[in-house]
């Protein structure tokens, strides 16, 4: 992935002129955001510090969904905005009335998940003339849970992801991450000043293989253990990865649900597990999904790249807006998942309950000390 492919936004937007904010907001598909957030809320992630926060508060750049834009929504600051914004800087004196170029403001993000970073938004929508002249972002990996006096400490190691480059108001602005490192907090930087309306950390999780050992049985497809989706038949009505979020789904739009089917096929989910794994019982919930889940649901494994599948759950009735459960006769190998859905419909989660084989727990060792962990 090159940043060369990635769309570039620079200077303001024009001033909001009434009815839809979003009709000139400046936006690309950016080739990463099929991964998982790993800056999102559900899994942990927060913005620990910032050095200011006067108009609007650095909490509001992990909040889930686009920023939303209220014109008259006024406090005793002036302007509330969705979105993270520093006051104004000023120079030293009325000779030097202008911030310095080393000047900036910054916030200190925990992500939810460690791993290796392939690509961020920073978006500043509804910043139309109060963004950031540029941006830049670091990154460091340090264990346990270090508060920002811990951050800030001179001995920290911070890697470069994202350069100072110049940003446009009102633009999701997209940069490609090439550092194959496992980072576990981010150092949001604007410079000088300014506001930025919502941060998205794409990636892949590298969970620590200390940690899988010490549970033994853990959901080997859950995304905070490392799983992830790698396909899917259909994500119309929203994504796959809902699938293995933690916890279990709080509405229907925090699962998966496809578009109704007019032909006589099925839809499906294709899972990578953390590694090589014995899966011993299965979690199916239809959580909210009441008039539009599954039918009936099939589960299939596979043992590396190459490996046949074979099923483990036959095509079984689903009900809705339940939690299925069914304890396998004798472990299965697996390293990939695959449930089978008929013929539409959707699910909430999916939980596959076991633990590392050897194998596997020797190749995610190798993969963390590859990483740095």
């Amino acid at each position: 992935m090159t940043d060369a492919a990635i769309p570039r936004f620079t200077g303001d937007a024009s001033p909001y002129a009434g009815g839809d904010p979003y009709a000139d907001h400046r936006t690309a598909d950016f080739p990463f955001t099929h991964l998982v957030d790993l800056a999102d809320r559900r899994l942990g992630a927060g913005v620990i510090a910032a050095n200011d926060e006067f108009f609007a508060e650095r909490e509001n750049l992990l909040k889930p969904g686009p920023a939303v834009f209220d014109p008259e929504h006024f406090g005793h600051k002036g302007k509330i905005m969705d979105g993270w914004e520093t006051r104004r800087r000023r120079g030293v004196s009325a000779a030097e009335p202008h911030p310095t170029p080393d000047d900036h403001d910054w916030a200190l993000v925990r992500l939810g998940a460690p791993g290796v970073i392939r690509g961020i938004v920073l978006d500043t929508a509804h910043f139309r003339g109060n963004y950031p002249q540029a941006v830049s972002v670091e990154g460091a990996s340090l264990p346990g849970s270090p508060s920002p006096e811990d951050l800030l400490a001179p001995d920290v190691k911070w890697t470069t992801l994202v350069p100072r480059t110049p940003v446009g108001g009102h633009a999701a602005n997209g940069f490609a991450v090439d550092a194959e490192q496992r980072f576990t907090h981010l150092r949001i930087n604007q410079h000088p000043d300014g506001g930025i309306a919502r941060l998205r950390v794409y990636g892949e999780v590298a969970p620590d293989p200390a940690w899988l050992t010490a549970l033994g049985t853990f959901d080997l497809a859950a995304l905070e253990n490392g799983g992830q989706v790698e396909d899917a038949s259909d994500r119309f009505y929203s994504p796959a990865t809902n699938t293995i979020q933690p916890g279990r789904s709080r509405k229907m739009d925090d699962g998966w649900e496809t578009r109704r089917r007019r032909d006589r096929g099925n839809d499906w989910i294709r899972y990578r597990l953390a590694a090589q794994s014995e899966i011993r019982a299965v979690e199916i919930d239809t959580a909210y999904l009441k008039g539009n889940s599954a039918g009936w649901a099939a589960l299939s494994v596979r043992d590396g790249e190459d490996g046949d599948w074979s099923e483990v759950l036959p095509r079984t009735r689903l009900q809705p807006d339940t939690n299925h459960r069914f304890v396998l006769d004798a472990p299965v190998r697996a390293t990939h998942v695959r449930i089978d859905i008929f013929p539409d419909g959707g699910i909430s989660r999916l939980r596959l309950y076991g633990s590392l084989t050897d194998e596997g727990a020797a190749g995610l060792a190798a993969r963390h000390r590859e990483l740095g962990g």
